[in-house]
């Protein structure tokens, strides 16, 4: 392909073009866009890229430039970075000598300015302290003078008021007068000292205001650009991991050895391959990276592990529900067995550890500055808890007591979960999850539920709470009213109604959430959900609104204003916002989602084997691995037999009670959580008192029951 010429370049100028850039062996020569510009010479693998994926950039006022040949050439940094690159002709080739010298050189001396610059401030600021410190001596001593003076002053004019005798007077009067002179001149001098002080601070604050505006600003730019390397390291990465899955036998017959293989390649450049290409079909040799000395340590990773995205589909068998739930009306269904037909393959543990799946909202609320908008972000996590349940009308297991779940997406997403069942009778769950981002989340829910003959209530009861570390905002709420419609006939469907109120138990900062419950006559959007945030004292600053299974939006509250009165008689309030921004989306279902319980493609993964895991974890629990796999007669038979086996252990535990006369007959306590008063929310939990992970890594399980 033919080059079309470049200008002579000036200093100063920002110069683009292509260039051939040494990849690898196996590559070897690729076509790069190259732009020069300020003192860093930057590529990209098309002009397109320029707006969003930098490749690689090198800083020209620490580089080498070296020419090889005709039309080769080589820029270094000192061994972190080297580019072999090759010109069309010996004329582009000199053409960008020439720039890269031109930029080099100004950019040693911008740099070189730049550090005088520095020093000079530095001299100026020391210099300038120096004088302000000896302007705040003199104002010090003129202080400690007028302090004498004003005494004695105050002690003539006592002895003034004394005198009875004429002659004293006159003397008296004088040595007052000598005093308040004294006096003066020291206030003036006082006054002069304060006014040089003031006057220079003046002209100084202004200089150190924009000299600090400028580091700021800088700083920002800095953590800007950290940012967008930390994510392109993290793609980087991704892709080699994907790379390395290749089967052994794919290897390229042109590389006899390790040694085959020069310290010349460029490894950036190969992992910027693998992030647009299928491993499976780019020839790629991991004896080439491994070979080469330049390739960077994260090379050395194994492979993130891939996830499963289907599971075996749900069979077709018919059960007649009315013919069991008619026994049930008005009962708590958590203390009537009921056969697997009724349930999904997964545990109540498990769906409470889908509350993660948005996880990324949390992430985002540990960067926020500002408290309300963090709330924004905790209010929108809320919310997506419950876009998962809109098809999901299996019932999930009821968790043995001792029973555990771990979530470890710590390579994947930088978090750790862990659940376990602490209560048997009232059932209740407790979660705790962290981030390396900065967040901990933590629950304890206890689950109540209804059957009123048309439909089934399940009433979450317990808080969760959520602390940032960064800040130490404590969030805290609870969950609304889970119904299930249409129980005798009909299609099963789910609803979510009630009100959350998200408080910062810190700032005061307060998200008060609607469900509003679905009605047949109503002209809003199904599913609709409404939230304002509001500060400690009531001010609104933000309102939220959308849907909890598709998305939510949030608006900055401009003003507000009293408007008519609502449908209750109360006067409702009108906000005026700026446009709306979406906060939150729900993910789409995989393909066959119908088929497989409407799972989203985190629920698909759950109950995943894993090696590793205590043996209390759900994935071990035979029944629901049973039903997972379509044999529903044998998960019912494995269901009986683990709940008689959890009764025999509970009565266990009463005898032993009973010979310890105890006042409790139950006296199991959980085994990676502890029961506490929490002294921000007021709330009596269970919380995670540590050990699972270290058990975990020790392979050590020894304190873990035998439950299934």
């Amino acid at each position: 392909m033919s080059e079309a010429k470049s200008p002579t370049p000036t200093p100063g100028d920002t110069y683009k073009g292509w260039l051939f850039k040494w990849t690898n062996y196996i590559k070897g020569y690729q076509r790069r866009w190259f732009v020069l510009s300020n003192g860093l010479l930057s590529y990209y693998r098309t002009q397109a890229e320029m707006g969003h994926t930098c490749r690689g950039t090198i800083n020209l006022a620490t580089a080498n430039i070296a020419v090889e040949d005709s039309c080769n050439f080589v820029i270094s940094n000192g061994g972190a970075q080297t580019y072999h690159l090759k010109a069309s002709s010996e004329v582009e080739r000199q053409r960008w000598i020439t720039a890269l010298e031109l930029a080099k050189a100004k950019a040693v001396q911008m740099q070189a300015e730049s550090e005088s610059l520095q020093n000079c401030r530095n001299t100026e600021i020391q210099s300038t302290l120096r004088t302000l410190n000896s302007k705040v001596e003199d104002l010090a001593t003129c202080n400690d003078l007028i302090v004498k003076h004003g005494s004695a002053l105050q002690r003539s004019l006592s002895e003034l008021e004394g005198l009875r005798v004429a002659v004293d007077m006159g003397e008296k009067v004088k040595q007052v007068t000598e005093r308040a002179t004294l006096f003066r001149i020291t206030s003036n001098a006082m006054i002069n000292a304060c006014r040089d002080f003031l006057s220079m601070a003046q002209s100084h604050s202004k200089r150190w205001q924009k000299a600090l505006q400028t580091e700021r600003e800088q700083r920002i730019r800095l953590e800007e650009t950290l940012e967008q390397l930390a994510k392109q390291h993290n793609h980087l990465e991704r892709a080699f991991r994907g790379a390395t899955v290749l089967p052994p036998s794919f290897s390229n017959p042109a590389l006899g050895n390790k040694g085959a293989v020069s310290g010349k390649a460029d490894a950036s450049d190969e992992d910027d391959d693998n992030e647009f290409f299928d491993a499976m079909e780019e020839p790629f040799d991991e004896l080439s990276l491994a070979s080469n000395p330049e390739s960077p340590q994260p090379l050395e990773l194994e492979p993130v592990r891939q996830r499963r995205t289907r599971i075996p589909d749900k069979p077709n068998y018919y059960l007649n529900l009315w013919s069991i739930m008619k026994n049930c009306i008005g009962k708590e269904l958590s203390k009537i067995p009921m056969p697997v037909n009724f349930n999904e393959p997964l545990s109540m543990l498990q769906r409470l550890s889908e509350d993660l799946e948005y996880y990324e909202l949390l992430d985002k609320a540990a960067k926020c500055h500002s408290s309300l908008e963090q709330m924004c972000y905790v209010a929108a996590f809320t919310v997506s808890s419950y876009s998962t349940t809109v098809h999901r009308t299996g019932k999930p297991f009821n968790p043995l007591l001792g029973e555990t779940f771990e979530l470890d997406r710590h390579r994947e997403c930088g978090y750790r979960s862990l659940c376990e069942q602490v209560s048997h009778h009232p059932p209740a769950a407790a979660h705790h999850a962290f981030s390396e981002k900065g967040w901990t989340l933590r629950q304890e829910i206890t689950l109540a539920s209804k059957f009123r003959g048309k439909y089934l209530s399940i009433m979450p009861l317990g808080s969760i709470q959520c602390i940032f570390e960064k800040s130490n905002n404590h969030y805290s709420w609870k969950k609304v009213t889970t119904t299930v419609h249409n129980i005798i006939v009909g299609k099963l469907w789910i609803d979510q109604s009630g009100e959350i109120d998200v408080v910062n138990h810190k700032t005061g900062d307060r998200c008060h959430l609607k469900f509003a419950p679905y009605s047949y006559f109503s002209r809003d959007v199904p599913r609709k959900v409404t939230g304002v945030v509001t500060d400690k004292d009531g001010k609104a600053h933000y309102v939220l609104s959308g849907t909890w299974d598709e998305k939510m939006e949030f608006s900055k509250i401009m003003q507000s204003s009293k408007g008519e009165n609502g449908t209750e008689g109360k006067q409702r309030t009108v906000y005026q916002t700026l446009k709306a921004k979406e906060i939150w989306r729900k993910n789409p279902l995989p393909e066959g989602a119908e088929n497989m319980y409407y799972f989203s493609s985190l629920a698909l993964t759950l109950n995943e084997p894993e090696e590793g895991v205590a043996p209390t974890d759900s994935r071990r629990r035979p029944d629901q691995r049973l039903m997972e796999e379509g044999h529903w007669d044998e998960a019912n038979a494995e269901k009986q037999r683990l709940e008689e086996k959890q009764r025999s252990a509970r009565r266990e535990r009463e005898k032993e009670a009973v010979k310890a006369a105890s006042a409790h007959p139950d006296t199991y306590q959980a085994l990676w959580f502890e029961k506490i008063d929490d002294p921000v929310s007021g709330e009596t939990l269970h919380i995670y008192k540590g050990g699972y992970w270290e058990a975990k890594e020790q392979g050590n399980w020894d304190l873990c029951s035998d439950i299934f």
